[in-house]
């Protein structure tokens, strides 16, 4: 039985098992059980498997002498790579009042850039363990969820029209009652998340929000004052929407929006990339971008063209004088779509006031 019944994530889950006597089989994931010793000691553990779970040394030398596998926690390191729920802003941010340099993204980033080349199948290994389980975290936070992508260049800066109308346009989905996922970063993505945020809020919140944070537009040359702008912001307006974020470590130049509610952050872009758009199963919304938006276009038309996904997903790309002129993804991605299953699902539109509807057309289509 290895389903997400059996992984105990947090310590009221390991407590509501241990009453029952018996945690035989099951995967107990960065909990810390340093104060449920005589728990471990009393309850049976055969089967069990312990990862990353801190508890006193005669409870470990039970459990192990009851057939349990145990994965000690690893010290040292900026980031837990047996994690079993996905990362907060508040979490990644902890520590912003002494500079953004300061917090666990800028230190895990910093891990990254000084072990990614060095030849150390240690830390391979600990990327992709720590990749795994936010794939895991993320694929049971999105359980029965209809997940809409939208994807952005990161360039777009608060303050500007564009950034007001992702914003929007993440607002509109939210309030339709589809789950917003971007990738997570500044720009397109973080307006989005921002969206989504505020869609509990007055309509004149958003507008309000928009004022603030224009005070500072980008997150260069200084992401300490472009993050605590958003902090003001979520400060402000603090029950907010939930909406998912998937940024990387890969491109740590670019750091993580606060605006979204739950945070699948990478090592891999590679799996990053290709878990947000296989998650996206609503529909994906392309912002106009440069060439990582382009990339996006094609992973996500490839599995949509041979059907490897099952049915196509819908398509949207807004902007079109940036999809067939400026850069013409547009006509090459109709020309792939002409007589396959994915035709109907692939939609191109002037603004962001045109995607939900082109969305639900193209739902009513299927």
């Amino acid at each position: 039985m290895v389903n997400a019944d059996i992984e105990i994530e947090t310590l009221a889950e390991f407590d509501q098992v241990v009453a029952r006597g018996s945690l035989s089989g099951y995967r107990i994931q960065s909990v810390n059980l340093l104060e449920r010793t005589f728990a471990l000691l009393a309850a049976d553990t055969s089967a069990a498997v312990f990862l990353g779970c801190a508890m006193e040394p005669d409870a470990s030398a039970k459990v192990r002498a009851d057939g349990a596998l145990v994965y000690p926690p690893v010290p040292d390191l900026p980031f837990n790579p047996y994690r079993g729920l996905l990362y907060t802003a508040d979490e990644l941010f902890t520590g912003l009042a002494d500079g953004y340099e300061a917090t666990p993204d800028a230190q895990a980033y910093a891990w990254f850039q000084e072990t990614k080349a060095d030849g150390d199948v240690f830390s391979s290994m600990l990327r992709s363990i720590h990749d795994d389980a936010v794939s895991d975290a993320l694929d049971e936070h999105l359980s029965g969820a209809r997940v809409v992508g939208v994807m952005g260049g990161h360039a777009m800066e608060r303050g500007s029209t564009e950034y007001r109308g992702a914003a929007e346009l993440g607002r509109g989905l939210a309030r339709s009652g589809l789950t917003v996922a971007t990738g997570g970063g500044p720009g397109a993505m973080e307006a989005a998340n921002l969206g989504a945020y505020l869609a509990p809020a007055p309509d004149a919140a958003l507008a309000e929000a928009l004022e603030l944070l224009a005070k500072d537009p980008s997150f260069t040359p200084s992401v300490s004052d472009w993050a605590r702008a958003a902090f003001a912001v979520r400060e402000r307006w603090p029950a907010g929407g939930d909406s998912v974020g998937i940024p990387t470590w890969f491109y740590g130049h670019e750091p993580p929006n606060a605006f979204a509610g739950h945070i699948a952050k990478y090592f891999a872009n590679a799996t990053r990339e290709d878990g947000l758009l296989a998650r996206s199963t609503a529909g994906v919304v392309f912002l106009p971008g440069a060439a990582g938006t382009v990339q996006e276009i094609f992973d996500n038309a490839t599995p949509n063209y041979y059907a490897s996904r099952g049915e196509p997903t819908p398509m949207v790309l807004v902007g079109r004088h940036h999809w067939t002129e400026h850069l013409p993804a547009w006509p090459l991605l109709r020309a792939l779509a002409r007589g396959r299953g994915m035709e109907s699902r692939i939609a191109l539109v002037d603004s962001v006031a045109e995607v939900p509807e082109a969305l639900a057309a193209m739902g009513r289509a299927q």
